[in-house]
């Protein structure tokens, strides 16, 4: 099996490979019944693929095109080197038994995405942890999980931090409420070793940390923790991440969108500047 290195697209271009299938069949006027029955498959299965939510048989593929009317050579073959794209699993599907199918979802969109902006109101966000925290946070959410599975959770979480600390990453815009930096996760060690990591990742070029101070008391993101994932490809809508217990949600529907969009800029607007950012954190250390 190859493996996608850090930075891989396979998620993203299922999505982009789904979005031109659908693109053309509805400019043939085509239902997804018609589709399916061409290629001996059901309407579920024709929605699911325009979605990106399965990988795609060449055949299958081959055969759509035809029945679309796709007999341009060069046209054919830009989207079946897509279907070669979007099957070539990414790397973190070496840890496919780690992560619940919902979640591996994520990390294909996270490697894709060129900005993330995410707010959190109960942990430091995954991309921001050390490797000690995250293991603390691992390991209150899963008490009966092995320390060898867990070791390997914090493997990945450190992987994915890579592609943020390099000079030419992806941005991270990051909003923390006060009380994920006063809640003591790991015991006091743990944490000031987290919040000295804040204060070195404030600085990269490409992170921006701010924080949600108590004292503006309700505020537009009362729901809970979100992220919204930005796509380079101009074809490709924002997608929203909202976890749940057992779960997440992913929208990528402008109306429900919006909403969130919303929220994060009055977010960002309400919290502390990024210097404001570095005074708190670096009162809340010298009080550890």
């Amino acid at each position: 099996m190859s493996i996608d290195p850090p930075g891989s697209v396979s998620t993203v271009r299922r999505i982009m490979l789904g979005a031109s299938l659908r693109r053309l069949r509805e400019k043939r006027g085509l239902t997804r019944d018609q589709a399916g029955f061409h290629i001996r498959a059901s309407e579920s299965k024709i929605s699911r693929m325009e979605l990106g939510r399965v990988g795609f048989k060449t055949r299958d593929v081959e055969d759509l095109l035809t029945l679309y009317g796709v007999i341009d050579n060069a046209e054919r073959r830009a989207l079946l080197e897509m279907v070669r794209e979007a099957n070539t699993p990414g790397w973190w599907q070496n840890y496919s038994q780690e992560l619940p199918n919902w979640f591996t979802t994520y990390v294909g969109l996270e490697e894709a995405a060129s900005m993330i902006r995410t707010y959190e109101v109960q942990f430091v966000p995954g991309l921001l942890q050390t490797a000690a925290y995250a293991r603390s946070v691992i390991q209150l959410g899963n008490p009966d999980m092995s320390a060898d599975r867990i070791e390997r959770r914090v493997h990945l979480r450190m992987q994915r931090q890579e592609r943020f600390t390099k000079n030419d990453g992806p941005r991270l815009w990051a909003v923390i409420d006060e009380a994920t930096l006063k809640r003591i996760i790991g015991g006091r060690k743990v944490m000031a070793e987290q919040l000295r990591h804040l204060l070195e990742v404030a600085a990269l070029p490409n992170i921006t940390l701010q924080v949600m101070p108590f004292r503006y008391g309700m505020h537009a993101a009362e729901g809970g923790a979100f992220s919204i994932l930005r796509f380079p490809e101009s074809d490709l809508s924002d997608v929203v991440y909202v976890e749940q217990l057992w779960g997440a949600l992913y929208l990528d529907k402008r109306e429900d969108i919006d909403p969130y969009l919303t929220a994060m800029e009055q977010l960002c607007v309400e919290s502390t500047t990024p210097g404001g950012t570095v005074e708190l954190i670096g009162g809340l250390l010298r009080k550890m």
